[in-house]
């Protein structure tokens, strides 16, 4: 086996053994940097809901609030203002699902499932949390889950969820005077509910760390060449001169020319001393003939 040969073995190995390792370690950070990614979305469209709320509430439910005696209208609701704009939105991150949810709604449709009754829950008894982070399974795949807290803070939202004698009595007459009252300031009444699936997560991984990897192994494959030509050159080619001239001085031919690689290194020192040993071997061969 040629010392190229070894060489290459052992740089394989190492460079194998390193890309590897580099997968490994670099998944797990990948993987981190695409949850982030998603992350910063589902923050975008929670502040994206949270100024249509605010909006809706200041903006649009006073000019309509004058007709709720008579007839209740949604678009003064600011949940289903942040849905309906969501639903713009959704044409640009289709894969993203948004829902409010509370555990004493107007509307039934808002009540939450086990999950998300348990993420309001939490969120209800540690007032420092500003969002809960989970990863949920069912039927239908893996998603990433983001709750964030609904807490009254304005005035206006009790206009409708205080009691039923404040409410519009057009919203009592739809929904009945059972539901989604007794609301208090301050009070975390549900969540704002953002889910993608992880398979986003995991695609976006995938793609960073194929990247990764091709970059490596580019990089590998231009050490290989780059250090197998240095090889050649400064090494294995002086060597076989060398290995070969030895061997015709061994059988006593000494017509061939010396040999010195030039520059300053370690083969090039090697070369001097063999040229010693060689014109010692000459005269000492000399000497015997005579």
């Amino acid at each position: 086996m040629g010392l190229r040969l070894k060489y290459n073995i052992v740089l394989f190995l190492a460079c194998f053994v390193g890309i590897a390792a580099a997968t490994v370690i670099s998944f797990f950070f990948v993987q981190k940097s695409a949850t982030e990614e998603i992350m910063q979305s589902i923050s975008l469209l929670r502040s994206n809901a949270i100024a249509v709320r605010s909006y809706t509430l200041n903006s649009i439910d006073p000019l309509l609030s004058d007709n709720n005696d008579i007839l209740f209208l949604p678009e003064t609701v600011t949940s289903y203002a942040a849905r309906t704009v969501f639903a713009t939105f959704q044409k640009q991150f289709p894969e993203f699902s948004y829902k409010e949810a509370a555990l004493n709604p107007t509307n039934p449709a808002d009540l939450p499932n086990e999950l998300e009754a348990k993420l309001i829950e939490q969120l209800r008894a540690d007032s420092s949390l500003d969002r809960i982070s989970t990863v949920v399974e069912n039927d239908t795949g893996r998603f990433f889950t983001v709750a964030f807290p609904l807490t009254i803070t304005q005035e206006g939202c009790l206009t409708c969820h205080s009691t039923p004698e404040a409410a519009p009595p057009a919203m009592v007459d739809l929904y009945g005077p059972h539901n989604g009252f007794g609301w208090k300031m301050g009070e975390t009444v549900g969540a704002q509910i953002i889910s993608a699936p992880m398979s986003i997560v995991e695609k976006r991984a995938r793609e960073t760390g194929l990247i990764l990897i091709g970059g490596l192994t580019l990089v590998f494959l231009l050490v290989f060449v780059l250090t197998n030509l240095m090889l050649g050159r400064i090494v294995v080619r002086p060597v076989r001169r060398m290995s070969d001239l030895a061997e015709k001085v061994s059988m006593g031919d000494f017509s061939q020319p010396e040999y010195r690689k030039p520059g300053k290194d370690e083969i090039s020192s090697l070369s001097l001393s063999f040229n010693r040993m060689r014109r010692s071997l000459e005269r000492a061969m000399s000497m015997i003939d005579v």
